[in-house]
């Protein structure tokens, strides 16, 4: 069967593309190593992201992942339980809180009416098996975009051509964002998009942190360059996941985001995975299908890496477009403290360990996969755009 992702794009190149040529002209390519790394001058970044029409973006829509059978579902979660791990040693780097000092700016009245329930769902599965339970991060009257762990997350607008279209991402340093490969390049066509502004926080239409230029775009070369091994081409693969290195603010004592919005650790070689490949997964994400993707919504399930999918990590979840690159997250919350107990294995809180890479084009399986976190693609991509030891002050 040909798998394609939802929609195909024209897609700018900032190798030919007179455009985007024009629009980033300084912009420049390079290797690092086994990253490639878009560099962009600060201030054409910022140009960049300024002309983003943030009313109007509509979601990058989900890579469309393989049919599986209840079988092969029921399978995958044995093997969970019964094999050993076969990846390297775990490791992660923590996060921190933030001050959550709000400087909150206007970006325009959302396209489309927010609509949907009030009332938190309750748990269900789609035809996959797969449990899950997802309800809006936001409760509201209580704004839980700007409170922590929660506002480390946001969107990611950036333009195809001269379309305007978003994602989901995630802070994992004070000024450094992961999000998914797929929303920031083009697989295997050399071609980076344009314009990237992250909003930590977004909530219909207010981004409370300020909005972020992006001044280097990182992701591995072999998904570039399209020899990363895939279970689907280009879809289902190893390394869609990419980091953002954002532009420092001059003249305000908020030089980046995190120094307000605090951002997640990050994990990789199956860091809160038992060793057959199972942990319990929080999501986090924009999807346009839940209140127009308007306000942050959560979904928790148990993840399953599947040797059969590149090693993806796959959970059940109701989100859709729009949630493309949101974080997946290990021991999410405030942990509490523990007054006649023990912590079980690797308790660290707020770990990212993946980000939303691909789902269905149907409503009926209800699942979504993530490529694996390992030490030879997020450490590689961090050490790229931060450098070691760390040198820049994005990553500190």
């Amino acid at each position: 069967m040909n798998w394609k992702p939802y929609v195909t794009f024209a897609v700018v190149s900032l190798l030919g593309h007179a455009a985007g040529m024009n629009a980033f002209a300084a912009a420049k390519i390079s290797q690092q190593g086994n990253a490639t790394v878009l560099t962009v001058p600060d201030s054409e970044a910022q140009a960049g992201a300024d002309s983003i029409d943030y009313a109007n973006a509509v979601p990058l829509d989900l890579p469309q992942g393989p049919v599986r059978s209840a079988a092969e579902e029921q399978a995958d979660l044995i093997n969970a339980l019964m094999s050993p791990a076969t990846t390297g040693t775990p490791g992660f780097s923590p996060g921190g809180r933030g001050n959550g000092k709000l400087s909150p700016t206007f970006l325009g009245a959302p396209n489309a009416a927010v609509s949907g329930a009030l009332d938190v769902e309750p748990q269900e599965f789609g035809t996959n098996n797969h449990p899950f339970s997802t309800a809006r991060a936001d409760l509201l009257t209580l704004a839980t975009n700007t409170q922590y762990p929660y506002r480390a997350s946001g969107k990611l607008f950036f333009k195809i051509g001269t379309g305007n279209f978003v994602c989901s991402a995630s802070l994992i340093k004070r000024g450094l964002v992961v999000t998914a490969a797929h929303c920031v390049s083009n697989f295997g066509k050399r071609q980076f998009y344009t314009a990237f502004s992250f909003v930590p926080g977004y909530r219909n239409g207010v981004a409370p942190f300020q909005t972020w230029a992006a001044q280097s775009v990182i992701v591995m070369t072999s998904y570039f360059v399209g020899t990363d091994p895939c279970a689907v081409s280009g879809v289902v693969c190893q390394n869609d996941i990419a980091v953002i290195r954002l532009v420092p603010k001059t003249g305000t004592a908020l030089v980046f985001p995190g120094t307000a919005t605090g951002w997640y650790g990050y994990g990789w070689n199956g860091f809160g995975f038992t060793t057959g490949g199972l942990t319990h997964i929080t999501q986090i994400g924009y999807p346009v299908c839940l209140d127009n993707g308007q306000f942050m919504e959560r979904n928790d399930s148990h993840g399953v890496k599947t040797a059969s999918l590149s090693n993806n990590t796959v959970i059940g979840s109701l989100m859709c477009g729009g949630s493309s690159g949101g974080p997946w997250l290990v021991n999410f919350g405030i942990r509490p403290t523990l007054t006649g107990t023990t912590n079980g294995t690797a308790p660290n809180p707020n770990i990212v360990v993946g980000v939303t890479s691909w789902g269905f084009t149907s409503t009926a399986p209800k699942e979504q996969g993530a490529s694996p976190f390992l030490s030879t693609n997020i450490l590689v991509l961090v050490n790229s755009a931060c450098g070691s030891p760390v040198n820049q002050p994005a990553c500190q």
